[in-house]
């Protein structure tokens, strides 16, 4: 059986060190991928999200494991695109009004078949009520920078004002959505220690 670490095959895009940002291109992936609105911290909606999200990814997962050419690999990091029509709901933490795209990177070898018969396979057994929300798309983000910040995500802005400082320093500007990835399983992990990459899109002024 193959065994194949994806983060560390693409640690030029989920490597990233603590420090200065970096400027990245990125391809077009397949993600799984839901959306939604309101506060991470309390909204049924995002919780159902991420019921519906987890069981597929990991079902492509073992899948994948058990069919030839027999491939196991780690399911990758949890990944969110942020954004608000009113971008004050971010600075004032009105967070009931943030909007959000919530997604986990599938390799090459998942194709839309394989995510068909594992969504049928998670309603089978649990069916979880945002399935249907649930999608299996290609995302291209291009060029963007990015930093690693390291510790809890109310520290974030500092980190994110250096990243817009850099972006603006190299002579670019920002397009598109606030990107995170969510590096650490904060369940066992003390707040001073979540490791979160925080990406940028921009373009050329």
């Amino acid at each position: 059986m193959e065994k194949r670490d994806l983060k560390k095959e693409m640690k030029n895009f989920y490597g990233q060190k603590p420090g200065e940002p970096s400027i990245v291109e990125l391809p077009e992936w397949n993600y799984l991928a839901i959306e939604g609105q309101g506060d991470p911290n309390k909204s049924a909606e995002y919780m159902e999200a991420l019921n519906a999200l987890y069981p597929v990814a990991y079902a492509i997962k073992f899948m994948v494991k058990k069919a030839p050419p027999e491939i196991d690999f780690g399911v990758m990091p949890l990944e969110g695109l942020w954004w608000a029509d009113d971008l004050s709901s971010f600075t004032e933490s009105k967070r009931d009004l943030w909007k959000w795209r919530m997604m986990i990177l599938q390799p090459g070898f998942v194709t839309r078949e394989m995510y068909g018969r594992a969504v049928e396979d998670v309603r089978r057994k649990k069916n979880p009520a945002a399935l249907g929300k649930l999608r299996f798309e290609p995302y291209r983000e291009g060029l963007c920078a990015q930093i690693l910040h390291v510790g809890p995500f109310t520290e974030e802005p500092a980190t994110i004002r250096k990243l817009h400082d850099f972006i603006t320093a190299q002579g670019y500007r920002n397009r598109d959505y606030h990107h995170e990835i969510y590096l650490t399983d904060i369940r066992r992990t003390i707040p001073a220690k979540w490791k979160t990459i925080i990406r940028q899109p921009m373009d050329k002024i």
